[in-house]
């Protein structure tokens, strides 16, 4: 009688646990790549804050920036697997829209973080920087260190199309006071003063190369955008082998701690920084409330962004490089 009690028990405390694991909520993050560390960040994020909900959290990527087919690959996997929730970061803004339709009819919620898809309203929700805002500070903050000069802009963006990059773009040239598109614009505007355009991939290399071609086209740049901080150490490097790192204002968005230190050290005069670890956080709570309650988040959620600069300027709200070490993800 005692052995049959105690197989009772076991039983009903197996039952229990498989019960309890049943119900965990399964959550997937899929990144654009799983080397840029922004999206390590992200990660980080994500599994802290699943851990402390107590989600199983998938993970996955592309193999590279624009990898859109295996960032479907991945979404398939984690459906497979249970996934009720798929935060992901589109690297292609309309392709992936039939793999996210495809999801939803089949009950899970899918958000976007940091980057939207084109058009946005194919996403349950999207939480992430807002990217125009992030232009228009760096932009506010360039014609400022300008100080009455006439900008002579070159601009080293994402590649045509994408929406972040468009918005960090017609941002700037909002903030810089020029004529520029609003934020729903996925178009690059080119007011007379930007005098080179060139497309970067968010790539130290390429943006290098970029810089030199724009410094042949025109010597006279004073003012540089960049999608991001590594683009933006690409162009110093080609402005300090010109001899005109010191005559250039570069601002850029991002806020990585490398990109924060070339702050500090006067490679890029301002930044605008984003916080991957909260949009994570974010979204793996989101999920969480959607597997208890069945209820979806809904449109946009602006996640915050700060300007970082290592000299203030008249004018311009920011913070120090020190504030932006202390909340900056990478390698400090």
């Amino acid at each position: 009688m005692k052995s049959l009690k105690r197989a009772l028990v076991l039983s009903s405390l197996t039952l229990a646990a498989s019960a309890a694991f049943a119900a965990q909520p399964v959550i997937g993050l899929i990144v654009k790549t799983e080397s840029n560390p922004f999206f390590v960040k992200m990660k980080e994020g994500a599994e802290a804050e699943a851990q402390k909900l107590g989600a199983k959290l998938l993970t996955g990527s592309g193999k590279t920036d624009g990898d859109n087919a295996g960032q479907v690959t991945a979404m398939e996997n984690m459906m497979a697997a249970g996934a009720k929730t798929i935060l992901i970061t589109p690297s292609d803004a309309k392709a992936i829209i039939p793999a996210i339709k495809k999801a939803q009819r089949a009950g899970v919620m899918v958000i976007a973080l940091d980057s939207p898809t084109d058009p946005v309203t194919a996403l349950d929700g999207l939480f992430a920087t807002d990217n125009y805002k992030a232009g228009v500070l760096i932009g506010q903050y360039a014609k400022a260190a300008l100080a009455g000069k006439k900008p002579v802009i070159a601009t080293l963006d994402l590649f045509p199309g994408h929406p972040v990059g468009a918005q960090r773009h017609n941002g700037f040239l909002q903030g810089y006071g020029l004529t520029s598109f609003d934020a729903k614009s996925n178009d690059l505007a080119k007011p007379a003063e930007v005098v080179c355009m060139a497309d970067s991939f968010g790539d130290a290399a390429k943006g290098q190369t970029g810089m030199e071609n724009c410094l042949q086209k025109n010597p006279n740049i004073n003012v540089v955008y960049t999608i991001n901080e590594p683009a933006a150490a690409g162009a110093y490097k080609a402005l300090k082998a010109a001899g005109k790192e010191k005559d250039v204002v570069i601002v850029s968005v991002d806020g990585g701690c490398a990109g924060i230190r070339d702050v500090g050290e006067g490679v890029i005069a301002a930044t605008s920084q984003q916080y991957p670890l909260r949009m994570a956080a974010m979204g793996v709570a989101a999920g969480v409330e959607y597997a208890k309650t069945g209820k979806k988040v809904s449109g946009y959620t602006d996640t915050g962004v700060t300007l970082i600069a290592a000299k203030a300027v008249a004018g311009v709200e920011s913070k120090d490089v020190k504030t932006g070490m202390d909340l900056c993800w990478g390698n400090k």
